[in-house]
């Protein structure tokens, strides 16, 4: 009987174990499949996060290089076609003065000259207009514009763009202010200027400037560089202002030495001292910091 009862207690205890180990192995089972089920759901979220960062990059790279395409291209089509008129003939041009800073207003002929001129540009459509502050410089570039068949700029005054002051001699009489010039050089002034472009040639632009400047008994003529200081910051606010606005063509009205002034500027290659006549067209190009001349004093427009 003790026999039988050991054997039974015996296997009850084999059972008890095995279903322990068993429970234990499931346990175990259980508490890692979680930790297996965690690891392979970390590798897709930091797939997901790579790639989106690595398309947030792409797409902010592509707005770089769209936006500096854009403003490449928008840089590149802005250039300036800058057509420069003398004013029209004075009363001071019919009596053979002086005229530089002091002012004469236009004649029926200088108003008829300018009325032609803006006839002959009517179909340009001007961005910007410029003039001195002179009467008969505005009184040009009004002329111009009131016979354009374009929208109209308002027309911006800048003294850069006024004829030579030379000072003590102003009002004067023209053969007063050269004769010492042309005869120290030996040539003769007259009021068809027949010799201008030998003295010229012989004093430059800078010279014929400092001449007068160093003969003013009253010393209040403009140097040369005090002329160059005015025409550089005019010409440095037409093309900030016209680049500004866009580009394309720009009206300026000056004068008969300012005008060769800003030529031997910007393309001293190219001018050679060809006259300036009244309501006579120089044409300007200007593109990434650099002048070209297409035309020097075109009277053309004048013509019947």
């Amino acid at each position: 009987m003790k026999k039988a009862i050991l054997g039974a207690l015996l296997s009850i205890s084999i059972v008890l174990a095995a279903c322990g180990q068993e429970a234990k192995g499931t346990a175990e089972e259980t508490n890692a499949e979680p930790a297996v089920a965690e690891t392979e759901n970390t590798e897709p979220e930091d797939a997901e996060t790579e790639n989106a960062e690595e398309a947030d990059a792409a797409e902010a790279n592509a707005g770089t290089d769209v936006t500096e395409t854009a403003n490449e291209g928008e840089t590149a089509e802005k250039e300036l076609t800058i057509y420069i008129v003398r004013h029209g003939k004075t009363f001071f041009n019919t009596t053979g003065q002086v005229q530089g800073f002091c002012d004469s207003p236009l004649t029926d002929t200088g108003i008829e000259q300018a009325e032609k001129v803006g006839k002959g540009l009517k179909d340009i459509p001007f961005t910007t207009a410029y003039c001195g502050e002179l009467g008969r410089q505005s009184k040009t570039a009004e002329l111009i514009l009131a016979q354009n068949d374009n929208e109209v700029p308002s027309l911006v005054k800048n003294v850069g763009f006024n004829e030579w002051n030379y000072g003590g001699y102003e009002g004067g009489s023209n053969a007063a202010m050269w004769d010492p010039i042309f005869e120290k050089y030996g040539y003769t002034f007259d009021e068809e200027w027949t010799y201008y472009g030998e003295v010229y040639e012989i004093l430059g632009d800078r010279g014929v400037a400092d001449a007068i400047a160093a003969n003013d008994e009253l010393q209040a003529a403009e140097s040369y560089d005090e002329i160059l200081a005015r025409a550089e910051g005019a010409m440095n606010q037409l093309v900030e202002e016209s680049l500004a606005a866009g580009g394309g063509n720009v009206l300026v009205v000056s004068s008969g030495s300012q005008i060769p002034t800003i030529l031997e500027m910007y393309v001293p290659d190219d001018y050679n001292g060809e006259s300036i006549g009244n309501c006579s067209v120089t044409i300007l190009k200007y593109k990434d910091g650099t002048y070209t001349l297409e035309s020097i004093g075109d009277s053309s427009y004048l013509e019947d």
